[in-house]
């Protein structure tokens, strides 16, 4: 696609990832409120101005943490501005400030399916978003022209763009990002309980299961905290579970049913799913409806041209399953 003005405000290691992934191609600005961040995007070759001008923008993509998100939206312009979206991991909060903040249309939001547990712009890496899933959540009052336009901007820096709502967005968040940091920080605890000996034995189920509880606690809370009324259903799930495996033990009975739903829901989300070429006009009736579907499908995006979305969907014509698109 033509050059685009971008600005980036934030630069830990998602915006610093941004930014970085599409400084190549496009006009990239960047922006951040610590000194220590900016000299070390500018020693990266980044672009870094004494602030934000939204109308040097043609995208602004807010990259801060979530709770600073509802002031920085509600200083961007709301005249004929720049296309506004994100990159938080919560997306129902993100797109109650826009609307205070009077964007409307304008925003787009947005949660690239990509990260380490490390932070900061010292772990931004714009590998770490080449062929990652990104949502773009797109609501009934969507300018779906700007959201193609984000969409475009995405796919040709080898994203792959999932439609959905932010509601929906946050549903399944609940159930694969806040559960699992809630559960690799229960992990760290009882293994820190057992002292050196468990220490000692600790290998690598324990290590990869508590990964994510070294993220930085204020992090995690964000992300758990944002999305309260969800995380706290599929938390009651996963407790309900975790109760009846209890209580089969006190009582002398076997954890066998649990382990081997765990271990086909496992196995079914690591099979890949083949997956079926998709070419939607751009002009096609009902676009919005077609595109929420896709997402909905575990489909995406993978290009956009001025005329045509190239997408792929699930082929669940036979194939167990739900994980991964192949081709």
């Amino acid at each position: 696609m033509s050059a685009v003005r971008i600005a980036v405000v934030g630069l830990g290691m998602i915006g610093g990832s941004v930014a970085r992934r599409f400084a190549p191609d496009h006009d990239v600005r960047v922006w951040d409120t610590d000194p220590g961040t900016r000299q070390a995007a500018e020693r990266a070759g980044l672009h870094v101005v004494r602030g934000l001008d939204d109308h040097d923008a043609d995208v602004v993509v807010v990259a801060t943490p979530l709770d600073a998100m509802p002031t920085v939206l509600s200083g961007l312009s709301t005249g004929n501005g720049p296309l506004v979206t994100d990159v938080g991991s919560v997306k129902v909060p993100v797109l109650a400030a826009a609307r205070a903040a009077g964007l409307d249309g304008r925003y787009v939001g947005g949660h690239p399916m990509a990260g380490v547990e490390r932070s900061g712009f010292a772990a931004a890496d714009p590998e770490l978003l080449a062929g990652a899933v990104w949502v773009l959540t797109l609501e009934e009052d969507t300018d779906l022209a700007g959201w193609l336009t984000v969409a475009e901007l995405v796919t040709a820096a080898g994203g792959r763009v999932l439609p959905t709502t932010a509601a929906a967005h946050d549903e399944a968040q609940a159930r694969i990002s806040g559960l699992p940091h809630l559960l690799a920080t229960a992990l760290a605890v009882a293994g820190g309980t057992g002292g050196p000996l468990a220490g000692a034995l600790a290998a690598g189920s324990f290590r990869d299961g508590t990964r994510v509880a070294g993220t930085r606690p204020e992090l995690i809370a964000a992300l758990c905290d944002g999305n309260r009324v969800a995380l706290a259903g599929v938390l009651d799930e996963t407790l309900a579970e975790l109760t009846r495996a209890r209580d089969a033990l006190a009582g002398g009975g076997t954890v066998l049913p649990l382990a081997t739903v765990g271990h086909t829901a496992r196995r079914t989300w690591v099979e890949a799913t083949p997956a079926v070429g998709v070419t939607l006009d751009r002009d096609t009736p009902g676009l919005r409806d077609e595109l929420l579907a896709l997402g909905t499908a575990g489909g995406t995006l993978d290009a956009v041209t001025p005329h045509q979305l190239h997408a792929r969907r699930p082929d669940v014509s036979g194939a167990p399953g739900t994980g991964r698109l192949r081709p």
